[in-house]
């Protein structure tokens, strides 16, 4: 059986994206769809393994995080209660049909998880999603532990169908990561599927022009609604005790107890908010009406100290907001306790330093030893064999090399250094376009097979379509390995749950095209050689499919 599907009244030691499913499963989720990205990974990896044992339970694994939005989508306007997760940079994918959806609504609950990645542990930027709740006009919840996860994963849904409106989870990685006690709830009926009904009303879910319009304003009549539920939502406490306040969210909520406590001041008042969008202005005006000064403690941007101050200066109070703006904490990377212990005694003017640390001069410096491909992984021998075929042809020093997001990215690091731009997903084939109009030099750009699907093949009929000249090479190891091996539609190796799925080869799909494409196996580096000459010689567009599978992956399917 899944540890996730402990009995009632069990206790169990979660990561709080465990706690999300728990939640969820306590709350009746029908239909998941995710596209993996870390640090949500977890997520999907156990709501993919729990609906091989919940009958009433389907999950999918989509091909990129739009199309995973509006499955679930589809899967709520039909009233039954769907989720979709994804890393921070994969809401910008879906954020297409996420702000269409937050005028059309939903009827069964809906919640879309977004985890934040301050300090770009996993990611190529540190943008804070919070935004795309003022964006949308959607409710918003933040939590700050793993049992805090679960009981708003509950209530998210619940607000979702009061609101017929979809309910955003934002999470950060210290919140996805961290582990925690969590006190396990009465599970859901999962015995079988039930069966949704959608109920047409091209009034309300065909927006067009007309329909939009009106939809707008229902829609912020919902926020209005939503912001008198901030108000009494239990995740929003306050605490008045003085005229020195603290105001914080998510993983900072623990970091602030621990300085306050720390630091003797237990007179400080303090507003911990877990539903942070709408809103809740009239929560905010009561708890700054006694202060003299206040102190904004949140990860990334300020977004809460702006709120703070606008509000605060609607009513003229002259609390003093302290946080961001004025140096206080910074606007990037993620924070740790002491960082904030020490902001706290500045804003509260206390006389405390921070510990001495300890001498470490006595130890030998320790060498770098930063992330690399893996002993025997394919996209090495790819990539050793294309810099031999590229330097017998005397043109590898003068090669552009685009690349993509996944474990291959590593191929910028000495010796190989084989990777010059990156974006985002997709990116790779995208540039290349724009890298052929713009210069001579030699383009070979690298993908890989997960990546492909997500949004690699939009630019490549592009590529063909306005006739630009470069090598797409795709690295398939029949995985998505670097988020923790889940399925891709080219995968020969594959679980048993999905062993009815039809396999997409890569290379069927380009020739389908009508562009020149070569199969090869990176182990066979003779013959590979001499297969990729004609492609690179060419001058013409051409894709070189590498298709070898990850060891690692390899050796956990042998199991």
């Amino acid at each position: 059986m899944h540890p996730l599907l402990a009995r009632e009244g069990e206790r169990r030691i979660l990561l709080g994206n465990e706690a999300i499913v728990r939640g969820a499963l306590e709350a009746g989720l029908r239909v998941g769809a995710a596209y993996p990205g870390t640090p949500s990974s977890e997520i999907g990896n156990h709501l993919f393994a729990l609906a091989q044992e919940l009958p009433g339970l389907y999950f999918e694994f989509s091909v990129n995080e739009k199309v995973a939005l509006e499955v679930a989508a589809a899967a709520a306007a039909c009233g039954l209660r769907a989720l979709t997760c994804m890393k921070h940079v994969g809401l910008n994918v879906a954020a297409d049909p996420f702000l269409t959806l937050a005028y059309v609504g939903v009827k069964g609950g809906m919640v879309v998880v977004t985890a934040d990645d301050p300090s770009c542990h996993s990611s190529q930027n540190e943008q804070d999603n919070r935004y795309y709740a003022r964006l949308s006009g959607l409710p918003m919840l933040e939590p700050s532990t793993p049992e805090e996860t679960r009981q708003q994963v509950i209530y998210a849904f619940e607000l979702s169908e009061r609101l017929e409106l979809p309910v955003l989870l934002r999470t950060t990685t210290r919140v996805s990561h961290a582990r925690g006690p969590v006190h396990c709830g009465p599970l859901a009926d999962y015995q079988t599927f039930p069966e949704g009904r959608f109920e047409k009303d091209p009034g309300r879910w065909i927006p067009v022009p007309a329909v939009a319009r009106k939809r707008h304003q229902v829609l912020l009549e919902k926020a209005r609604m939503a912001e008198e539920e901030a108000l009494r939502c239990p995740f929003n406490r306050m605490v008045q005790r003085g005229p020195l306040g603290v105001v914080a969210s998510g993983v900072s909520v623990l970091y602030v107890e621990d300085a306050l406590r720390e630091l003797g001041l237990e007179e400080v008042s303090v507003l911990y908010l877990g539903f942070t969008h709408p809103f809740p202005r009239a929560l905010a005006r009561e708890f700054l009406s006694g202060l003299e000064r206040c102190l904004v403690v949140e990860e990334l941007e300020p977004y809460l100290e702006e709120a703070l101050k606008v509000t605060a200066q609607e009513v003229g109070l002259p609390v003093k907001i302290l946080g961001k703006t004025q140096g206080y904490l910074p606007r990037y990377h993620e924070f740790h306790p002491g960082m904030v212990k020490s902001a706290l005694a500045r804003a509260f003017e206390l006389d405390w330093q921070p510990p001495e640390k300890p001498d470490t001069s006595w130890i030998p410096e320790l060498p770098p030893r930063p992330p690399t491909l893996c002993p025997g992984c394919p996209h090495r021998e790819t990539y050793k064999l294309l810099k031999e075929v590229l330097q017998e042809m005397g043109e590898e020093t003068d090669t552009i090399y685009p690349t993509d997001i996944g474990c291959y990215t590593l191929g910028l690091l000495p010796p190989l250094r084989m990777a010059d731009y990156l974006l985002c997903m997709g990116s790779s084939v995208g540039s290349s376009c724009g890298f052929s109009v713009a210069t001579k030099q030699r383009i070979v750009s690298f993908i890989g097979d997960s990546t492909f699907f997500h949004a690699g093949l939009p630019p490549l009929v592009n590529a063909l379509y306005q006739g630009h000249r470069f090598t797409l090479v795709v690295l398939d190891n029949e995985t998505t390995a670097m988020t923790g091996h889940q399925p891709v539609p080219s995968q020969e190796l594959r679980p048993e749950a999905l062993r009815d799925r039809p396999v997409i080869p890569i290379a069927r799909v380009c020739e389908a095209l009508g562009i020149p494409t070569v199969e090869i196996n990176p182990y066979r580096k003779a013959e590979a050689k001499e297969k990729v000459k004609p492609v690179l010689s060419s001058g013409r567009l051409g894709v070189i499919v590498s298709k070898a599978p990850c060891v690692l992956y390899r050796a956990k399917f042998k199991k």
